[in-house]
């Protein structure tokens, strides 16, 4: 059998806390964006999105990872393991929500909806190639897998945005 050197938990915790924040954050944001509000109003909803999702995410890993070692071992024990794996989601989520909210820093709407869906494109690309990489797998067939299902959540983003704005 296979040994890994860190718990399968840090692995999970770190792809699924990097494609939440990445789906999540830029969905909303291109929702919002395109339904008319401001830069500034924009900004705000993806400020406070990235924090209070990165500690839901980040407790919920602990909690879960925590609830799964009582029903296996039927001890109540908070272990150092499942504190870093909340701790993993945590700062995967919080600093990848910055990849697609940094374009509307800089540039007006219509161009940071452009660069807030490419760069969040991109690193989903690289988060598939990194999560392959590590359980060696196909390179490119879980780049592209990463993209399309992430890329399934940014338009409907889009679609509830633009439909969200007509009502």
């Amino acid at each position: 059998m296979f040994k890994h050197k860190y718990p399968v938990s840090y692995f999970r915790n770190f792809i699924f806390g990097v494609e939440d924040s990445l789906v999540s954050t830029v969905g909303l944001l291109s929702g919002i964006a395109v339904a008319g509000m401001s830069k500034e109003d924009i900004f705000l909803t993806g400020i406070v999105l990235i924090f209070v999702e990165a500690f839901s995410m980040g407790a919920g890993s602990f909690i879960a990872e925590s609830s799964a070692d009582e029903f296996t071992t039927g001890k109540e024990k908070v272990t150092l393991k499942n504190i870093f794996s909340g701790l993993v989601m945590f700062i995967s989520y919080f600093i990848s929500g910055f990849i697609p909210l940094s374009s509307y820093l800089f540039l007006p709407v219509g161009q940071a909806l452009y660069y807030s869906i490419l760069f969040s494109t991109i690193a989903l690309f690289v988060l598939g190639l990194v999560g392959a990489k590590i359980s060696k797998g196909n390179l490119l067939l879980n780049g592209i897998r990463v993209v399309v299902i992430g890329g399934i959540a940014i338009i409907l983003g889009l679609i509830v945005g633009t439909f969200a704005s007509t009502i």
